[in-house]
């Protein structure tokens, strides 16, 4: 059996999304961005990152373009999390989204994000047909969040 997919950010990503996430923290969120906080699995400890949450048929979405990432093993382990912009901070429960239904999900985070996530895709775009979107979901987690009141 194969690992499942993932693609590790190398340095200059890592500064990239050190920048987005100190950015967010102190109220700045760049298109949309956050920075997600959720309980790591074995530490405990809050894992922090950047992310953009989709909003899509009246419902919000964490996408993992990356594939399956450590925060993606921890937000299936803990349910939930936060989303922080500035001091604004919201508390979310995650549901995991089946392969079926994350077609139209997809296909709305790439026509918002495409050009900044378009290179973890490989060669699937928010122009690419149902089937290939498709083919391509399994890679890329996407969590529906409620966010509690």
């Amino acid at each position: 059996m194969s690992q499942p997919y993932y693609l590790k950010a190398g340095p200059l990503n890592v500064r990239f999304n050190n920048a987005v996430g100190w950015l967010a923290r102190h109220g700045v969120s760049l298109a949309g961005s956050a920075e997600l906080s959720v309980k790591g699995r074995s530490s405990g400890r809050m894992q922090r990152l950047p992310v953009n949450p989709l909003t899509h048929a009246g419902a919000q979405y964490l996408v993992s373009a990356r594939g399956h990432s450590q925060w993606v093993r921890n937000m299936r382990a803990a349910g939930g999390g936060e989303l922080r912009v500035g001091r604004r901070v919201r508390e979310f429960t995650a549901v995991e989204v089946p392969d079926a239904e994350k077609v139209d999900i997809l296909r709305t985070y790439l026509k918002k994000w495409g050009w900044e996530v378009d290179q973890f895709f490989h060669g699937v775009s928010a122009k690419s047909s149902d089937e290939e979107i498709a083919a391509a979901a399994g890679d890329h987690p996407v969590f529906r969040i409620t966010v509690r009141s």
